[in-house]
């Protein structure tokens, strides 16, 4: 029965509280009054339990998600911080000329803690039925460990020391990064060989006529990479080996021909073992691979003369930015090196302006300071800064080109390749509990 107009004449013995538990709503009416009773909705306990049981089982797997997501963006953005802050401050302590010293988050782990518990009381409905009412209640918690790990030791002290090689350099530059920022930072020197300006010329301000020409040499290859023109490749050759066919059993040929190919000469019964070969990088404005084999041996041989940490370039005529022919080498610096000239190039030993060479091409970008820094005895208003005795340093902003913060983020990336594994550096650790 949906429905039913009653004249409440009709209704008074009407047990009307009763006849309302069967219907899911009622309607009376009186003269020109119409009266709505709803049946309100009534829950045994079985089944608010269950429900109970519903709600909670949804909150949790709403609130896990949530706390994890920005638990793990807060940790990564704090480690972050603290690692460009690090660096920082070992720039600082160059610059004061106090010792470096790194610090490294080795692990974090953080236990998350979801409670919730409910139950029901009754409502307060009197005597028209057994309503219960659900109750909730929750807490989360975190508790973090974090181990701090003193970054020390003769391995990580050799790391420190040891200049750059040629392949962390290429890889670096393959990325995409601008050649002249790069061997700013990682390069302490050219060594030109021929032609009228053969000499060393370290990248250091306080050798004006050498880094003079350390900076119009870099640039110089930056023109060449902004017009696509530089190329950053391997030496690759081919060796030949001749010896006499009975010198070698049959098993020794077939072990052979797994890297060797082999050419059999009736006359004089010889065989000339082939391998191609992969050697020293180098920087160039044509492809070496347009070179002929002999050429290519004749550049690795040369190359093989230098130590790891130097980067041959050979800058021909004939192809862009062959004005200024230059053949020589890059002889890169260790990561201690690179701290310490930004540091005192803060004021000790300050760079400066360099026009470029007469023969290089138009260059976008040729900023003074390899990496300008704001040093005040005030806070500075930047997203990054540390403060070292009554010193405050920062990045210092510009517009346009960002070039302090590219130069920046190179230096954590040339970092990270300069760090040990911290898991395995087998350091005292200091380990915090929250």
């Amino acid at each position: 029965m949906s429905a039913a107009f009653y004249n409440l004449a009709r209704i008074k013995e009407f047990d009307l509280p009763g006849w309302l538990s069967y219907c899911s709503y009622g309607q009376i009416q009186r003269n020109d009054m119409i009266f709505n009773l709803y049946r309100p909705l009534v829950l045994t306990k079985a089944p608010a339990r269950w429900l109970t049981m519903l709600v909670l089982c949804g909150l949790q797997g709403c609130f896990s998600p949530i706390a994890l997501d920005r638990a793990v963006i807060a940790y990564d953005k704090a480690t972050t911080d603290i690692l460009s802050k690090q660096l920082l401050l070992n720039i600082a302590r160059a610059h004061q000329h106090q010792p470096m010293h790194f610090t490294g988050v080795s692990n974090i782990a953080a236990t998350f803690n979801f409670q919730f518990n409910a139950g029901a009381t009754p409502a307060l409905t009197g005597e028209s039925g057994s309503l219960l009412t659900p109750v909730f209640g929750g807490s989360i918690s975190e508790n973090p460990t974090i181990s701090i790990v003193p970054i020390e030791g003769e391995e990580f002290t050799r790391r420190l020391l040891t200049p750059f090689q040629e392949s962390k350099l290429t890889m670096l530059l393959r990325q995409g990064v601008d050649v002249d920022l790069l061997l700013r930072l990682l390069a302490g020197e050219v060594r030109i060989k021929g032609g009228t300006n053969s000499g060393i010329y370290l990248n250091k301000p306080r050798a004006a006529e050498g880094y003079r020409l350390f900076r119009q040499a870099v640039l110089h290859l930056s023109a060449i990479q902004d017009r696509h023109q530089l190329f950053v490749e391997p030496l690759m050759f081919d060796q030949h080996w001749t010896m006499p066919a009975e010198a070698l059993t049959a098993e020794q040929m077939a072990a052979l021909q797994k890297e060797f190919s082999i050419v059999y000469q009736a006359k004089p019964k010889q065989i000339t073992l082939s391998k191609r070969v992969i050697g020293r990088i180098l920087l160039t404005n044509y492809d070496p691979m347009t070179l002929s084999n002999e050429e290519r041996i004749r550049l690795q041989e040369e190359a093989n003369q230098e130590s790891d940490n130097d980067v041959s370039v050979d800058i021909r005529p004939g192809h862009p930015g062959g004005q200024w022919p230059i053949h020589g080498v890059f002889r890169l610096r260790s990561f201690h090196n690179v701290l310490n000239f930004i540091g005192q190039s803060i004021s000790d030993d300050p760079e400066y302006t360099v026009a470029k060479h007469p023969q290089t091409p138009y260059v976008r970008e040729n900023p003074v300071n390899t990496m300008a820094l704001l040093v005040s005895d005030d806070e500075s208003a930047a997203d990054i800064s540390v403060q070292f005795g009554s010193w405050h340093y920062a990045l210092k902003p510009e517009s346009g080109y960002q070039w302090n913060r590219e130069g920046f983020r190179l230096l954590c990336q040339i970092f990270q390749m300069t760090m040990t594994d911290l898991a395995r550096q087998g350091a005292p650790e200091i380990t915090i509990s929250k």
